[in-house]
Order: structure tokens, then sequence, then C-alpha cells
């Protein structure tokens, strides 16, 4: 195959995009005809599946936020969404073979805690059917919302993971971005958390905050070290169209940059661990368990109104939005279904074999154990810079080397310290063995995941992005 012309990755923008999926939802269209879910399962591998249960409430909307919820509905439409959530759960099981398997679930939004703790527990009820009880289970919790009887209720149900999103524990910077949480709040909810005695915790952060100063985002951090979280996780703000910050657009890549590389180095002096660009992992942080899960070749069964399903060679949704308006609908109408339609995938993307490749080069090079090569092998038939020949440009910038994998078992917190850029060996060329059984990104490569994400992107799905009437 031959790559189309693309941008040199270094001279694209730091932060071009957040890559946390590919591809993403607005390069999805209606699937003609729909396609029943018995068949798209049929003959998939489905013995490690991961579901996803999407929440799709919250109790307000942050003026970054781009994410499929809806603020504040009315109690009857979260009761109603519940209901559909239960029948759509129904058919998709009577859909999945009988020697489908589950190894992970997570339960996102939205703010699934904005759920009263009834319909967390029907949340849990119909997980249960599909035999995600006792699994590894993350959920997301926000401070407004965590409840003592919310907590006692995740715990008991098994969740061996939470995730608070935090942002900022100053609350005028929270202000500035139509946050209006108290510091309090936020406090009193990690002391629920942390109590509760969950495997893990972990706190979100947002740097890039209008009127955030290096010493403010320390002082966050260091408030959200206190109750000792086994993750931290570290976003750049994003202005992004649609959302309440939209208008005050600027550029900030270099004071972003210099923020991210502040908490980077902090974070490290506490002995946490980058495992991508976002993600920190504590010493302390329980070695992972329970069955594997690779997300770049295992399934993903998504319930709910935004909510992604994948398979190797296909994704679907429903139908994706960002107004409050345009979600609403989309919510509407997903629980207005019949079983009919929820037993069918009717709009997605379809993957070709290019497509999975730069989505496997994509989920695998953002993480800190970056692309095994033994892997791309087994499952493409051939080298990874034969077939995605754009990789090599990671190679001769020094954003990535070939690195011999280390010894340490899965999740420990025992890692082989990042080559930085200067460390790179070059690729040999010529076709020569490449020296090492994996391609990591570099500390240079890793702070600019975010570039590198856009990059890898394919012309085709660029172009269906950029034709997606945003609404």
């Amino acid at each position: 195959m031959t790559d189309t012309a693309v941008e040199p990755l270094a001279v694209a923008p730091v932060f071009g995009a957040y890559a946390y999926a590919y591809p993403h939802k607005t390069a999805y269209r209606r699937l003609a005809p729909p396609v029943p879910l018995a068949e798209v399962w049929r003959d998939e591998p489905v013995d490690s599946l991961a579901l996803y249960v999407h929440v799709p409430f919250c109790e307000w909307r942050c003026g970054f936020c781009n994410l499929f919820t809806q603020a504040r509905p009315r109690p009857e439409v979260v009761q109603a969404y519940v209901d559909a959530l239960g029948r759509q759960a129904a058919v998709v099981r009577r859909a999945l073979p009988e020697r489908a398997r589950f190894t992970r679930l997570a339960i996102g939004g939205g703010t699934p805690t904005y759920l009263d703790a009834d319909g967390l527990a029907r949340l849990f009820d119909l997980t249960d059917g599909f035999g995600a009880g006792g699994l590894p289970t993350s959920v997301e919790v926000s401070p407004e919302s965590t409840t003592a009887e919310k907590v006692a209720l995740l715990r008991a149900r098994g969740a061996t993971r939470v995730s608070i999103g935090v942002q900022t524990f100053d609350e005028a910077e929270a202000r500035a971005v139509s946050r209006p949480q108290r510091t309090a709040d936020v406090e009193a909810a990690l002391d629920r958390l942390r109590g509760a005695g969950f495997p893990v915790l972990n706190v979100d952060l947002i740097y890039g905050l209008p009127g955030q100063t290096p010493a403010s985002l320390v002082a966050s951090i260091e408030r959200a070290l206190a109750w000792r979280p086994e993750e931290v996780y570290l976003y750049p703000l994003y202005v992004r169209p649609l959302t309440g910050l939209e208008l005050g657009q600027r550029q900030w890549d270099d004071e972003r940059l210099a923020l991210q590389r502040l908490a980077r180095e902090l974070l490290a002096a506490r002995g946490y661990t980058a495992t991508s660009m976002r993600m920190f992992r504590a010493p302390h942080a329980p070695t992972e368990s329970g069955p594997e899960y690779c997300c770049q070749a295992d399934g993903m069964v998504g319930l709910g109104a935004g909510a992604r399903s994948y398979t190797r060679s296909l994704h679907w949704s429903t139908a994706w939005a960002v107004s409050q308006g345009e979600v609403k609908a989309i919510i509407d109408e997903f629980v207005a279904r019949d079983d009919a339609a929820h037993g069918v995938a009717s709009y997605g993307f379809r993957l070709d074999q290019d497509e999975q490749r730069r989505r496997w080069a994509l989920q695998s090079l953002l993480q800190r154990d970056g692309l095994d090569l033994a892997a791309w092998r087994a499952r493409f038939q051939g080298e990874p810079l034969e077939q995605l020949p754009q990789l090599r440009e990671l190679l001769e910038l020094g954003w990535a080397v070939h690195e011999r994998k280390g010894s340490a078992a899965p999740g420990s917190s025992v890692v082989t310290p990042r080559p930085k850029a200067t460390e790179s060996r070059r690729d040999p060329g010529g076709g020569a063995e490449p020296p090492g059984d994996g391609l990591v990104l570099t500390e240079a490569g890793l702070e600019r995941s975010d570039a590198i994400g856009p990059w890898l992107t394919s012309p085709r799905v660029k172009g269906l992005m950029g034709g997606f009437e945003l609404a």
C-alpha cells in the first residue's frame, strides 16, 4: 500500500486532538442496509469482550465539554432512559453467540452517579445479565453526586475503580469553565471514596485552564495526591466548537506544553509512572488482575445512547452530537426504539485493512508499552514500517525508537525508563531486522501524542470528519 501525502509531523500542532478512539464518531454515517447484531457477532472472536454502559446525564455542562451528555434532565427522562437500557440489553444478549465472554466492565458518561441509588442498582442488574459480576469494573463519578449511599452501593456491587472528575481544586478556575463546584464538596467526595476502600481511585485534572498558573496547577496536583490516588489523569484543556469556551479560543500550545512537563516532573518525583500522555500510575497501585483484554484486538459491546460498540471491522453507535438540543433528540430517539431497532447496527463505520492497521498503530503507540511488532505481524502478516510507512517519520524525528521489551509482568509498576529523543536508535532501513520487538514513543513523542493521533488518521476518515455537520 502507499500512503496519501500528509502534513509533516514536525510542523503539526502539539495539541491537535485527543485521539481516545479510532475513528472518531464524526466519521460515522448511516449503514445501508442496517446490519443485524447476530450477523455482526457471528464470526467474531468473542471470548474476551468489554462491556460499556453510557449514562448521558450530568449536573451541568462544563464549558470545555463536548461529550455526549445532557445537563439536568427531568426525572421522568432519566427513568425512561434506564428502562430503554434494560430493553436494549435484553436484545443485545440474545444477539451475542453463546460462547461470548466478558472480561471488563465500565460505566461512564456523562455522570453515572447522576442516577439515584435505585437507578444505579438497575444498571448493575442489567450488566449481571452479561456475566459481568465480579469483573474489573470502572465507574465515573462527580463530586456533587458522590453521596455516601451511592458510594456504598458501588462498593457493594463490585466496582474496583472509581474515577472522579475534579479538574481543579481552585474554585475560580472551575468557575471560568462554567463549573460551579465547591472545593469543600470535592474534598468530602474524595474522603468518601477513599474511605470506602476501592482498589483504584483515579483523579482527573486539567491543565491550561483560564487563569491557571504553574503554581496553581502544582497546588491542585499536590492536593489530589493527599488522597494517595492509584491513578491521576491529566488532560490539556481544549477549546471545541459548540462548547462554552468556543468564543474564547486562543493559541496556547507553548503554555500547555510547559504545564504538561511541569506536571509530569512533579508526578514522577512522587513515584508515579506515565503510562500514556494522560495517565499516571502510582507505585502502590495494585497489579492489574482479571481476564486479559486487548483493546486493539478484542471487541466492545456498548449499551446506551452515545455508546460505541466495535468488532475488528465494524464500529457502530447511535447518532452523535454536541449541542443540548441535538443530544436530547438522540436520547429521545433511543428511548423510543423498539426491539427491532435495538437489534441492528444502523450508524457506524466499516474499517478496511488500512483503517484496521491505523487503529492498531494509534491505540498501541499512544500507550507506554508501544507497538508490539510480533502482535502486528500475527494480526496483519507484515511489517508495520512497510504496511504503514508513515511510521518511519517518528523514528526520523527521534519521537519513537525500537525497544526490546522488559521482563516486568503486565501491569507492574517496574518499567524501563522511556528513552529521551537524544537516545533514539534510528531504524536500520534496507529491510534489516529492527533492533527490538517493540516500537515505543520517546519522551518527546509521548508529550506530542495529541499531534501523533491526528497525524495517523487516514485521509478518508479526515474527509468524513470534515464533512460532518456538527450540531
